[in-house]
C-alpha cells in the first residue's frame, strides 16, 4: 500500500534561517507579502527583525498583528478584510501556532470567502489560497508543516478542525534562535504538545512507515531535551533539538493523525480557554495509560525513543516507565490541574457531555488504539480532577 506524503515545497532549517526569507520569496514569485503575527512578536522585536531582512532586498511588508491565542473567527475578521481589500500575493506567518493557524484561515477566507464552518472537517480544503511562508517561534505546534488549522466558532464554543492541502504552508523557515526568549511555561506547554503529536502519530491506525520514522526521530530529540529547555531557555543545543523535534512531530502527525488526547483537548480549550499545549499536557498521562493495553508494542517503542526505557526492557516494563515519566514530567514542568488553572468543577461537570460530543465529532478519538465509549470518555474527563486516579480504575 502506498501513502501520499505532504510537505511544504521549501524548508529552511537552522540558526539564522530567517536570513533566507528574501530569497525564498523571490523563488516563489511573492513581491508583496503581508506579515500575519501577534502583538508579542511586535514587542519582542521579531517583526522589525523580519522587516529589516526584507527591506535589505527592497521588499516592503505590511503587518497584521491582531491575532490572538486560540484564534477565533472574529479575531481574524480584520485580517480577512485586509487581504480582500489589498493585492497581497503571499502571507508571512510569524509566531506560535496561533498566528500560523490564523494565517492559514486568512489565506483561504481572504481568497474564497465564506465562514470558517464552511471549511470544517470532514470537508477536504484542497483549494489553493494565498501562499504562506510559515516562521514558527515556538517548538510545539508543528503548524508550519501541517495541513490543519483550528479556529474557534464563538457562537458554539467549538474548535473547528479544518483540513486540506490548502492549509499547508508553501514554505517553512525553522530558526531555533527565535525560541531563545520563550518563557518556561510556554516552553513546557509547547514541548509536551510536540511530544503528544509524535506519540499519537505513532500509535494511530493511520500511521505509515514514513510517519513512523518522523515520529520516532522527534521523540529522540524531545525526550532528552525538554527539561533542559524548560530550566535553561538559553541552552541552544536543547532549543535546537526541541525545534527540530517539533517540526518532525508536525510532519509525523500531518501524514498520520492525532488521536484521543487532541480530540478531548480541543473542547477544554474552547470552553475554558486553556492553551492547547497545556490541555494536552493535562490529558497525556491519563490517556496514555488508558490506551496502552490496545497497543503495548507501539507505546513501548515511544518510551524507548524518548530515552525513558531500555531496549532490553519488556514492553510492559517500558510502558510502566512511560506512564511514570509523563506523570513526573508534568510535576517537574509545573503543569497545573484544571482546578489550579481556575476552572470551576461545577461548570466543567455541566459541560462534560457537550465536550464529549465535540470530541467525538472531531474524529480524532477514532484514531486511538483504544476508542472510548461515551461513559469511558466521561470518566477520563472526570479523572482530570483526581491526581491519584488511574485510567483503568
Amino acid at each position: 500500500m502506498s501513502h501520499s506524503i505532504l510537505l511544504p515545497r521549501i524548508m529552511e532549517i537552522g540558526r539564522d534561517a530567517c536570513e533566507k526569507l528574501p530569497t525564498i520569496l523571490e523563488g516563489l514569485g511573492i513581491k508583496k507579502p503581508l506579515i500575519i503575527t501577534d502583538n508579542m512578536m511586535v514587542q519582542l522585536g521579531y517583526v522589525e527583525q523580519i522587516q529589516k531582512i526584507l527591506s535589505s532586498e527592497n521588499i516592503i511588508a505590511e503587518v497584521f498583528a491582531d491575532t490572538v491565542p486560540e484564534p477565533t473567527e472574529s479575531s481574524i475578521e480584520a485580517g480577512v478584510a485586509l487581504v480582500k481589500a489589498q493585492d497581497y500575493d503571499g502571507l508571512i506567518a510569524l509566531g506560535g501556532g496561533s498566528p500560523i493557524d490564523s494565517a492559514k484561515a486568512i489565506a483561504i477566507l481572504g481568497k474564497f470567502g465564506g465562514a470558517m464552518r464552511d471549511y470544517k472537517f470532514p470537508r477536504q480544503v484542497n483549494e489553493a489560497g494565498l501562499p504562506i511562508v510559515a516562521i514558527p517561534t515556538t517548538a510545539g505546534t508543528g503548524s508550519e508543516v501541517t495541513r490543519f488549522t483550528i479556529i474557534t466558532d464563538e457562537t458554539s464554543n467549538e474548535k473547528l478542525l479544518c483540513v486540506g492541502v490548502g492549509f499547508m504552508p508553501i514554505a517553512a523557515i525553522v530558526d531555533y534562535s527565535l525560541t531563545l526568549s520563550v518563557p518556561p511555561r510556554t516552553t513546557a506547554d509547547t514541548g509536551i504538545d510536540a511530544m503528544t503529536h509524535a506519540i499519537e502519530a505513532y500509535i494511530s491506525p493511520k500511521r505509515n512507515t514514513y510517519s513512523d520514522q518522523q515520529a520516532l526521530a522527534a521523540l529522540r530529540l524531545i525526550g532528552p531535551n525538554i527539561q533542559t529547555a524548560y530550566h535553561d531557555g538559553k541552552d541552544e543545543t536543547a532549543r535546537e533539538a526541541m525545534m527540530l523535534g517539533s517540526t518532525l512531530a508536525g510532519i509525523a502527525f500531518c501524514n498520520s493523525s492525532v488521536a484521543l488526547v487532541h480530540g478531548m483537548s480541543r473542547p477544554i480549550g474552547a470552553f475554558f480557554h486553556v492553551p492547547h499545549g497545556l490541555s494536552n499536557a493535562m490529558l497525556l498521562p491519563t490517556i496514555t495509560e488508558f490506551g496502552i493495553s490496545s497497543a503495548p508494542d507501539r507505546y513501548a517503542d515511544c518510551a524507548r525513543a524518548l530515552g525513558v526505557a531500555e531496549y532490553s526492557d519488556t514492553d510492559m516494563q517500558a510502558n510502566a516507565h512511560l506512564v511514570t515519566f509523563l506523570k513526573d514530567l508534568n510535576k517537574e514542568l509545573k503543569v497545573p490541574t484544571l482546578e489550579q488553572f481556575g476552572v470551576v468543577k461545577a461548570d466543567f461537570d455541566a459541560l462534560i457531555n457537550t465536550m464529549c460530543e465535540q470530541a467525538f465529532a472531531s474524529g480524532s478519538p477514532n484514531n486511538n488504539p483504544r476508542i472510548p465509549s461515551l461513559e469511558e470518555m466521561i470518566q477520563l474527563y472526570t479523572l482530570l480532577w483526581d491526581d491519584h486516579s488511574s485510567a483503568d480504575a
